[in-house]
């Protein structure tokens, strides 16, 4: 029995439908992902299979005593108290009596009487089972009971909101942007988490490995219109493209259909001989359809300003050390940056990344050695913190500051155009920033960054609330920059992307310089983890007592009859299998398809699975097979 099931679910903030006609179900020990751009409605889709929001049509059935937790995009202001308070309250009542027995359990004087009320009350309500379980996430969390929740950093808070969701033992537990503020080790960690889940997720997420990572099936809202793609988000990518195209092919043949129709009607009196009056009517309909149809929203288009180049030699730094009274930040730090390198900062959170650009960047000074910045350097900065972005102006004086025209290289454009190629309409360029998303402000900051001349461009976590179109865009443009790069990113894909060398702090005052992006650092580092120690740490001992696997060179030889048969017939089990896949995922697609017992949803999913597991298989023999020599 599906754990959810929105059958029909409309849902408007005025305008357009944000959510249409939405038909879908969530099955037991799925993962799936929301996939969509900035406004499509994915947290929206979110509080309503919570129930925080109501449907404006349609019906939601949850299985009888389900439990939903959610974990909100961003970390609430007004929570206080200790750990062991924040996560106990996703227990509701009994676990603010559980926060209380634990306070008074502890407090100085001991108030005997208060604690025998509030064990009475626990015991009434067979509530020490909850205590152990809260513990317990705490324990499997890292998560100290007493520490006090506002003194942590953003990434920890995180940590224990995910431990509150998990306090209630959820058979649904709902993730809204879960990496953000969280360092890569972080990430890693609650990527290993989530897949021994015993649950179901539903999710939203930017960051593209943490995507492919979890993800058994991908929901996607596009204009208002809820898709389901089973399988992995590769398939997904595949799968999209294909429908697009199949769509623009479409809408191609229904506006040459209308425009002739409209040629047609222009002629006069033949359109409106009795004979003709069908004609007519479809035509009014053909127009009808037209009118309502929703076009697939613009890509951002981001072009730079740029200016002369800066010298060869942008960034010298000599024997540089940094610190403060109870922490080392840098210590003896030697390198060099030339002009055309795109170098990637990354550490945990709190190492001091951010203190390492600005001291790089000659903006405080170091306790020891030197920093020389090189000649005609024009720097454009993006904050993480938005600070650039003044609260009491608008998108568009943010952007112009007093300019009408923006210059890009060799040509000028008007402000309002300008900002049009980053997705603000000219209503929304004049509305205060206030009234901005998250994704919308990421995406102004960038506007203001690209509209400044540059020749280093310095990135501090530029890619937390964009959508994946938009960064993947951001990426394009940062890779073909001509000048030189700083960037700070916890988004792994983003640093393979452009990074072509990494500076990491490595706790101590160490900084380690690598060559190549993130892959290339994981590769490179001492004791690097592995995805399997992240699940289950093993000892030195245990990995050295764990003998290797001979390897047994063996010669090339020539492919058997057998197997000769075998390479033949792959080219067709390869097509048919392609061919019921397709079948499959139109099917599936349908929305009838959500009205059929749970147990033939459950089925169709497992099948799928298995063409897709044997896909997979049938290619990697081709390629086997082919790479033997004749």
């Amino acid at each position: 029995m599906s754990l959810i099931a929105l059958q029909d679910v409309d849902f408007s903030i005025g305008g357009p439908l944000l959510l249409e006609a939405v038909t879908v179900a969530i099955e037991p020990r799925e993962r799936v992902c929301i996939v969509g751009r900035n406004g499509e409605g994915k947290s929206t889709l979110l509080k309503l299979i919570d129930g925080e929001h109501k449907p404006d049509d349609g019906e939601i059935r949850r299985q009888p005593g389900l439990r939903i937790a959610r974990l909100a995009q961003e970390v609430p202001v007004d929570i206080q108290g200790s750990i062991f308070d924040v996560v106990a309250a996703g227990a509701g009542e009994l676990g603010a009596l559980l926060a209380d027995y634990h306070h008074v359990s502890i407090a100085e004087p001991f108030d005997a009487q208060r604690h025998s009320e509030l064990h009475a009350l626990i015991d009434e309500a067979h509530g020490w089972t909850l205590e152990h379980r809260v513990e317990s996430v705490l324990d499997r969390l890292g998560l100290p009971q007493d520490g006090e929740f506002s003194a942590l950093s953003g990434g920890m808070k995180r940590r224990v909101l995910l431990a509150q969701a998990l306090a209630g033992a959820p058979d649904l537990l709902l993730l809204d942007e879960p990496t953000n503020h969280l360092d890569i080790e972080a990430i890693a960690w609650m990527e290993s988490f989530l897949r021994d889940f015993d649950g179901s997720i539903v999710f939203v997420t930017h960051d593209r490995r943490f995507l492919r990572a979890l993800a058994t099936r991908i929901l996607e809202i596009d204009r208002g219109k809820l898709t389901s793609w089973p399988g992995d988000y590769d398939n997904y990518l595949r799968r999209r493209e294909e429908r697009l195209h199949a769509e623009e092919q479409a809408n191609a043949l229904f506006d040459r259909k209308l425009a002739q129709e409209e040629v047609w009607i222009r002629q006069g009196i033949k359109a409106r001989r009795t004979r003709n009056e069908g004609r007519v009517r479809e035509l009014q309909a053909l127009r009808s359809e037209r009118a309502s149809r929703r076009e697939l929203g613009g890509n951002v288009r981001m072009q730079q300003a740029t200016t002369g180049a800066s010298g060869k030699k942008v960034i010298d730094v000599s024997h540089v050390g940094f610190g403060y009274p109870d922490k080392c930040i840098v210590r003896d730090l030697d390198t060099t940056i030339l002009r055309g390198d795109r170098i990637g900062l990354i550490g945990p959170n709190g190492s001091g990344k951010t203190t390492l650009l600005r001291l790089l960047l000659g903006e405080i000074a170091p306790d020891t050695g030197s920093v020389q910045l090189g000649t005609n350097l024009a720097i454009a900065y993006f904050d993480q913190h938005r600070a650039q972005l003044r609260e009491d102006w608008t998108a568009l004086e943010n952007v112009a500051e007093g300019r009408e025209f923006i210059e890009l290289g060799d040509r000028r454009q008007h402000v309002i155009g300008y900002l049009q190629d980053f997705l603000f309409t000219p209503e929304r360029a004049r509305a205060p920033i206030t009234r901005l998303s998250g994704g919308e402000r990421n995406r102004l900051l960038l506007a203001k960054l690209f509209a400044q001349p540059s020749n280093l461009l310095v990135l501090d976590e530029p890619t937390n609330d964009l959508d994946v179109e938009t960064l993947e865009l951001l990426e394009e443009r940062v890779a073909a920059y001509p000048g030189t790069v700083l960037v700070v990113s916890h988004d792994r894909d983003f640093l393979d992307a452009v990074a072509t060398s990494t500076l990491v702090l490595e706790g101590d005052g160490g900084v380690g310089e690598y060559v190549g992006g993130y892959s290339d650092w994981e590769r490179q580092r001492p004791n690097a983890p592995t995805s399997a120690s992240l699940r289950d740490p093993v000892s030195k001992a245990e990995v050295v007592s764990t003998p290797a696997p001979a390897v047994v060179a063996t010669a090339k030889r020539k492919l058997s009859f057998k197997e000769q048969r075998e390479l033949d017939a792959l080219p067709k089990r390869i097509e048919t299998l392609e061919a019921d896949i397709a079948q499959l995922t139109a099917a599936m697609h349908e929305p009838e398809f959500f009205r059929q017992d749970s147990n033939a949803i459950v089925a169709a999913n497992t099948r799928m699975s298995t063409m897709q597991s044997e896909l997979e298989g049938a290619y990697a023999r081709w390629e086997s097979l082919e790479a033997t020599p004749d």
